[in-house]
């Protein structure tokens, strides 16, 4: 599901005129934030092309990396419990006995009482599993490359410390109840 509902972006000049009406309404802070939201739309739209080739979901293929990734750094051992997996995965437990669900009826993990706690279960990838991602993942990393391709190494590493700062300061974030303050005067460039 896109982040920015709307298909054509304001233009700068209405950002102003809206800023008239709206004090808080800081049009470059607003534009900058529709472009990214846009940009992360079109960027998900890529890749979630790609994978629904091979019949997975984004949420499905990040089960499929954070297990595989497991079992790369510890060799053979690729099992972690469905929390882990919702923590390591950004999505809820009830989302992820979803996805789990639908990826070991496509033999793609499978679950197994954990061996320290038989009351737990784990999830581990399974050679199918792995054998998909292993397809996968040169198409996979072809695409970004070809999508970041218009970056210079050096964009590249001012957009990820750029991107590091929004991202941040989003975990900084105020609780939904609480009062933003106000974001003061633009920062002079690092």
């Amino acid at each position: 599901m896109p982040l920015l509902m709307l298909k054509d972006l304001p233009r700068y000049e209405c950002l102003l005129e809206a800023a008239r009406e709206f004090p808080d309404l800081d049009p470059s802070a607003t534009e900058v934030f529709l472009h990214l939201l846009r940009t992360g739309d079109e960027a998900f739209r890529v890749v979630e092309a790609h994978l629904a080739l091979h019949g997975l979901t984004q949420g499905g293929f990040s089960v499929l990396m954070a297990l595989w990734g497991c079992c790369q750094r510890s060799g053979l051992d690729s099992t972690l419990s469905p929390a882990a997996l919702a923590e390591r995965t950004g999505v809820t437990r009830a989302t992820m006995t979803g996805l789990v669900d639908t990826l070991e009826r496509d033999g793609l993990v499978r679950r197994a009482p954990d061996q320290d706690d038989r009351r737990m279960m784990t999830v581990e990838l399974t050679a199918r599993g792995e054998k998909l991602l292993r397809k996968i993942l040169p198409q996979h990393f072809r695409r970004m490359a070809w999508l970041m391709a218009p970056l210079s190494e050096e964009e590249r590493t001012t957009f990820v410390g750029l991107l590091a700062k929004i991202a941040q300061r989003a975990t900084d974030a105020p609780h939904p109840s609480e009062a933003v303050p106000s974001a003061g005067p633009l920062l002079a460039p690092a």
